[in-house]
């Protein structure tokens, strides 16, 4: 066969010499013989020497072409996606991959503008990440929300190259695109556990603050001194309600002793392990009561500059005291009964709702049916809170336990102010009990403090305003509110009109300032 094909080459050149001499005549005279031989000759060589550098060349591009197939498979199955764009962000090329991750055929991507796979609120990220690549020329790298077809979005880590021709022309970029949805679920998991550490902390750090508060106060929660059946009734119904999550509502006067009732209450409740949170519903404006109550954001009002837990955050899971939620202002009181009604709110300057599982105990010395029917308490509001009311019985309406609750305070404050007093004689006994105390137990508490402090020896003595009982103050029998009226009276004629501060006449009387003042305008009570 390699004969067949020699003879053919010979053939084959003879027919284009006789062609070459048959154009040019002129020039066959002047080559000799031998010239002819040797030039087959040498054309003979130099087509060995063609085939010879074919061959090569064949075996050079099978290899070629066998690295290629290889360089194929690891550029499609590799474990990120590559992408060729063009300046204009067009896909030019894309691996199995990347096409697998966008969810995509990889015939559909060419051509497609990449950012179509992108979701709207990371288009900027991109866009960002494209005009760094263009200023500065280096690698850069960022993370992105991509849509894949038919099928979840998920986080990707995208890393860009420029690609510039031999005269140093930018004309394509390469990117990577590593799938990153299982490291940000990790992190999203990580900041929402964190999120919930530091609310736990905010609501540990808000009670923490709260006890402390009340932990400067002095309360005698774990016994209530009275053996009374009006008390005794008052305890049986703390009894019932204190073991269920039913919010209560504790009327009576002023200075009855309504917050013991509630510490007893809570004291008795499976919540009694998480702190009892009160707020007064009468001491703050419009403004900081909410904020008190329900919390604010960074910047919600004029000096709101860090966010605040409200006092129903903190409470989750304890029982919040609303003290004197009679005063709270109607402007508070939907947000309120939405709170007992869902068990939601939302923080000043906020629009996401918090969920909550709080205990509500009210106390108020207000006539609410009143209140509501003159509009300045909201009647649904009032029925939510009035599931159980528990009302403490005014000191004159059980004067049977004034004597062991003399005792108790004899002892209580002599211990405190350094005193020993060793007896407290009939008379002063009898005196105190015939009082008609529009204060009650506080007003009480009052005057045997200042009693201690007036007597040098053994025995306890009165001030001077006791002395007298108040039923023999005159022959004509006086009403309720006319005893009160004359009785505040005097205490402001005594401190020269003073209502306020130390030895004021809210000091003596054992009544908050507001309340003395709302009982003043009441009453009729003007300084001559």
């Amino acid at each position: 066969m390699k004969n067949d094909k020699n003879k053919s080459y010979k053939n084959e050149l003879r027919d284009r010499a006789e062609e070459f001499i048959n154009k040019n005549p002129s020039v066959i005279k002047e080559i000799q013989p031998g010239d002819i031989k040797k030039l087959i000759e040498d054309l003979q060589i130099h087509e060995v020497e063609l085939e010879i550098q074919n061959q090569e060349l064949r075996r050079s591009q099978l290899e070629i072409e066998a690295a290629r197939d290889k360089y194929s498979d690891l550029y499609d199955f590799a474990p990120f996606g590559y992408l060729t764009l063009s300046e204009k962000g067009l896909i030019l090329e894309a691996n199995l991959t990347s096409a697998h991750m966008l969810g995509v055929e990889r015939s559909l991507l060419i051509g497609e503008p990449f950012s179509r796979f992108i979701t709207s609120d990371t288009q900027d990220v991109f866009y960002f990440h494209r005009k760094k690549l263009f200023e500065t020329e280096n690698k850069q790298t960022c993370e992105l929300k991509f849509l894949k077809k038919d099928g979840p979005q998920f986080y990707a880590q995208l890393e860009s190259i420029l690609i510039k021709d031999t005269e140093g022309n930018i004309i394509q970029t390469r990117t990577a695109i590593s799938d990153i949805s299982e490291r940000k679920r990790v992190e999203l998991e990580l900041r929402e556990a964190l999120s919930e550490i530091k609310r736990l902390k905010d609501q540990l750090e808000a009670e923490r603050t709260y006890l402390q508060e009340e932990i400067k106060l002095e309360y005698n929660h774990e016994n209530i001194i009275g053996q009374s059946d009006e008390l005794k009734y008052t305890l049986y119904k703390v009894e019932q309600i204190a073991p269920t999550d039913t919010d209560v509502i504790v009327l009576g006067e002023t200075g009855t002793g309504k917050e013991l009732i509630v510490r007893a209450i809570h004291g008795s409740s499976l919540r009694k392990d998480r702190p009892l949170l009160k707020i007064n519903c009468a001491t703050l404006p419009l403004h900081l009561m909410e904020s008190e109550l329900f919390g604010h954001e960074r910047g919600a009002f004029t000096g709101a500059f860090d966010r605040r837990v409200g006092r129903f955050e903190a409470a989750n899971g304890a029982t919040l005291f609303l003290d004197e939620i009679g005063e709270l202002p109607l402007e508070l009181q939907p947000k309120l009964l939405r709170v007992i009604q869902d068990g939601e709110f939302e923080r000043l300057g906020s629009s996401r709702s918090i969920k909550v599982d709080v205990r509500i105990i009210a106390a108020t010395n207000r006539n609410l049916e009143e209140e509501v029917r003159s509009g300045r308490f909201r009647e649904d509001l009032w029925y939510r809170l009035n599931i159980f009311p528990i009302t403490v019985p005014a000191l004159r309406e059980h004067l049977k336990d004034i004597p062991q609750l003399v005792e108790y305070y004899v002892d209580k404050i002599s211990r405190r102010l350094g005193k020993s007093i060793k007896s407290i004689p009939t008379n002063v006994m009898n005196t105190l009990q015939n009082y008609h105390w529009p204060g009650n137990v506080r007003e009480l508490e009052n005057v045997i403090e200042r009693a201690l402090i007036n007597s040098s020896g053994p025995k306890l003595r009165l001030m001077d305003e006791l002395r007298t009982p108040h039923k023999d103050l005159t022959t004509t029998p006086k009403t309720m509110e006319k005893v009160e009226r004359d009785h505040i009276v005097r205490v402001l004629e005594q401190t020269h009109w003073k209502v306020s501060g130390k030895n004021g006449a809210s000091e003596i009387l054992g009544l908050n300032v507001s309340t003395l003042r709302a009982r003043m305008r009441k009453l009729g009570i003007r300084r001559p």
